[in-house]
């Protein structure tokens, strides 16, 4: 079967690319002649520490969005509107992300910490829900996925993107009262993504039939 998403895959790579590259321009140098020796520069880089910590966040949950695309593109073989509708929306949402990014390093460290986090969580709890559509909208024709998908693959990957909405959304609920735990617990979730996408990977191979028998 020959597969019909490469110009899907190839216009949302690039994307992915331009919203990570937006990123680093919150980050910041000195104004001129303000620093003046080492000790100036230090302190100068360590009152940047939101920008630092809003860049390194964005950029690895855009870099685990960009890795489970293109797991799930590897299950999708052929398209239709719903989908590259679909595609569009996670991209619309993914190039987005560098709004909120700049918001909280320039507000996390005080009084509107509450708000910037709020809206840093609420937008990953959108593209979640994204993700979870796209693959909704892929699964309800089987025809348009990679031949000899069984049903327990496609209950492990609809799982793996649905058991991520509720953690989205309590750091969104947390993000009003203990902003930083809500950070927090995004971050945990992208770091166990990252350490359990390569299980899920190696599981998801395992539940293929041939389609030719």
């Amino acid at each position: 079967m020959e597969k019909e998403t490469l110009r899907i895959e190839g216009f949302s790579d690039g994307v992915f690319a331009i919203a990570v590259t937006l990123l680093v321009l919150d980050l910041h140098f000195p104004e001129e002649n303000s620093i003046q020796n080492g000790n100036d520069l230090l302190v100068f880089l360590k009152n940047q520490w939101p920008a630092f910590l809003a860049f390194i966040l964005s950029f690895f949950s855009i870099f685990i969005m960009w890795v489970n695309h293109h797991k799930i593109f590897k299950q999708i073989y052929s398209r239709n509107s719903a989908i590259m509708f679909a595609n569009g929306l996670i991209l619309f949402l993914v190039s987005t992300v560098s709004y909120p990014t700049a918001l909280l390093a320039r507000y996390f460290d005080g009084e509107a910490s509450s708000v910037v986090v709020a809206l840093y969580t609420g937008i990953f709890v959108l593209i979640n829900l994204a993700y979870n559509l796209l693959w909704f909208l892929a699964t309800r024709n089987r025809k348009l996925l990679r031949p000899g998908i069984t049903d327990t693959a496609i209950k492990k990957i609809h799982n793996n993107y649905l058991y991520g909405l509720p953690i989205y959304v309590i750091a969104l609920i947390l993000s009003f009262w203990i902003p930083a735990v809500s950070l927090m617990i995004i971050l945990g979730l992208w770091i166990f993504w990252a350490l359990s996408s390569g299980k899920i990977e190696m599981g998801l191979d395992k539940h293929y039939s041939d389609p030719l028998k």
